[in-house]
């Protein structure tokens, strides 16, 4: 198994949570302050839940695959990166309104999903 990998899944999980955390609240933030149309408020706080789904599955399937040794779930977690990739650009550039707080989280978790994708395809590599 890889350790980096490893270390790097762990270490997004932990800046997810914070991630989906601070997205909740400057939703509320945004809501509250901004003329916000309600149905795009309430479309992007569902695809907000929706992308929580797609990264814990992603990060749990990395880690068993990288723990395990084992190429399916690894390649499950590298075939979720690419939808938690698109979800991360939307909140990046195409939302209602997109705070600078928002642009540089969505940034960092672009870097961490580089990163990562880049070490699972050698992992996966070196599983063979």
């Amino acid at each position: 198994s890889s350790t980096p990998l490893e270390i790097l899944l762990f270490l997004n999980g932990w800046y997810y949570a914070t991630y989906f955390l601070l997205e909740i609240f400057i939703f509320v933030y945004k809501g509250l302050l901004l003329p916000y149309p309600s149905a795009n408020l309430a479309l992007d706080l569902i695809m907000l839940f929706l992308y929580l789904g797609i990264e814990v599955t992603r990060i749990f399937f990395g880690s068993k695959g990288n723990l395990c040794q084992r190429k399916v779930p690894l390649s499950i977690s590298l075939a979720l990166t690419f939808p938690a990739a698109v979800m991360a650009a939307y909140y990046l550039l195409l939302q209602t309104y997109a705070l600078r707080l928002e642009a540089i989280l969505n940034t960092i978790l672009l870097l961490f999903y580089a990163v990562e994708l880049l070490l699972g395809i050698l992992t996966l590599a070196s599983f063979s």
